[in-house]
């Protein structure tokens, strides 16, 4: 008989699932695709809503209780407001999390709102609208900002939604931000998650490029004030680490992906556009789900999944030169 939850080899309940819900994208960011751009994957290759609105249904029998939903921007995917509004009518107990660039968040803010998504996040790498143009290759900052205070002027927080700003680290570029950063989400009530540069795709990432938190945060005058905050309920829980200011009580994210793994807690499966499940950020290794979804065939489906937990590693391994992974595949 067929196990009721999905566990891989380690133990490690898989509780969370992130699903791509497109490969493209309305920036072009430099840590994340070649000034190229990616090639485009055919309409009748990306999964359905339909199709997705079954996996879920599976994965919440098999105990998954959080998804997040990515890209490529999600945004850009038409018709998917409506279809995260029906998926948290139809799964109440399910938290839906949303991961933006923000661009477009401004139209549909009240409606993200009010349908009770758990939380969104918001990539948010400089409050400097030049670094910004030149890191998107040509995006306005004044949108993504727009689309912060639409959340937050729609009653986000008051609603319960977390709103996060993540912020990728990168060396020369926005590493002596980090108090400007702090102080931009502090006064607005959001929570700010510092993101180490992961080395994924040479053609985007490189060493020189790459500072540890832990360097940003000590840089910081008020440093000796940051403590590590205990950790708290990991069922659903994401890859950051929290610290709390003792003078001001804000609390910061960090995602400390290189210079200190999180894989012994990790909890996540990955879902590409194209229906592939990846088991790790950090591998190649993936099963295929897509013929299953097309044919509604729940056993195959559930075969598929299992596997893919089984092929999780224990630790994720850093990209070799004959490997690449690029996010904006992988969705993140």
């Amino acid at each position: 008989m067929m196990a009721s939850e999905l566990t891989d080899a380690f133990g490690r309940r898989l509780s969370y699932v992130r699903i791509s819900v497109t490969d493209r994208c309305n920036y072009r960011c430099r840590y994340c695709m070649p000034e190229s751009g990616v090639e485009r994957v055919p309409h009748e290759k990306i999964m359905t809503f339909e199709d997705v609105f079954f996996l879920i249904r599976v994965l919440r029998d098999l105990g998954v209780g959080k998804a997040r939903f990515t890209g490529g921007e999600p945004l850009v995917r038409r018709g998917l407001v409506p279809f995260l509004s029906s998926l948290c009518a139809s799964f109440p107990g399910l938290r839906v999390a949303l991961t933006t660039n923000g661009s477009m968040l401004s139209a549909c803010a009240p409606e993200l709102v009010r349908m009770g998504l758990s939380s969104i996040n918001v990539s948010l790498d400089t409050l400097d609208p030049e670094k910004f143009a030149a890191m998107t290759r040509g995006a306005s900052l004044k949108g993504v900002l727009d689309g912060i205070d639409a959340l937050l002027d729609a009653g986000a927080l008051s609603a319960g939604m977390s709103v996060k700003m993540n912020v990728v680290l990168i060396r020369g570029f926005n590493d002596k931000d980090a108090g400007r950063l702090i102080d931009f989400a502090g006064e607005r009530g959001i929570l700010l998650r510092f993101i180490e540069f992961m080395p994924l795709d040479r053609s985007v990432w490189s060493g020189e490029s790459f500072v540890p938190f832990r360097e940003v945060l000590n840089a910081l005058p008020d440093a000796s004030e940051w403590r590590s905050e205990a950790s708290g309920p990991v069922e659903f829980a994401g890859p950051a680490r929290y610290c709390v200011n003792g003078n001001t009580g804000q609390r910061i994210g960090v995602i400390t992906a290189v210079s200190q793994h999180f894989c012994a807690s990790c909890n996540r499966l990955r879902v590409t556009s194209t229906g592939e499940v990846r088991v790790c950020l950090f591998s190649n290794e993936q099963v295929s789900i897509f013929d299953a979804l097309r044919a509604r065939d729940e056993g195959a489906l559930r075969e598929r999944l299992f596997e893919a937990a089984v092929l999780k590693p224990e630790a994720g391994m850093l990209l070799n030169r004959d490997e690449e992974r690029r996010m904006s595949l992988i969705g993140g």
